[in-house]
């Protein structure tokens, strides 16, 4: 199962390390683009923090996958970011809470607090 769920996590940092490259460059307005930018910098600190985690469990690279498309509008994506910042905070905090192994409990939290904080800086852009 952790696997599993793993895997969705790599996808989901891929996606967003992607996805807010795409939404950074389709806004006018320096500060949110520094911002978006900023975030971006966290999703990789996860990516790469969570393939690290699955070579370790499975001793293998991960083989990452965008898992939606990048957006189309600098405020469909805003609205789009928000709503998966929040899915994700949850989704990672599950993990962490069914983990029994401290570093991935650290690692899952950690991460989830930086979504819901990606979040609150989403819906400020709206």
């Amino acid at each position: 199962m952790m696997n599993e769920q793993l895997t969705k996590a790599i996808n989901g940092e891929y996606t967003a390390i992607h996805w807010y490259e795409k939404l950074a460059n389709l806004t006018t307005n320096p500060s949110a683009k520094k911002r978006i930018l900023a975030i971006r910098e966290d999703e990789l600190q996860h990516f790469e923090a969570f393939s690290a985690l699955y070579h370790a469990l499975t001793g293998s690279a991960p083989s990452p996958k965008m898992n939606k498309p990048c957006p189309k509008t600098f405020k469909q994506g805003v609205l789009l970011s928000f709503q998966d910042e929040q899915e994700t905070s949850e989704f990672y905090r599950q993990i962490a809470d069914s983990s029994h192994l401290p570093y991935i409990k650290k690692v899952f939290n950690r991460a989830a607090a930086d979504e819901q904080r990606h979040a609150v800086w989403f819906l400020s852009f709206l």
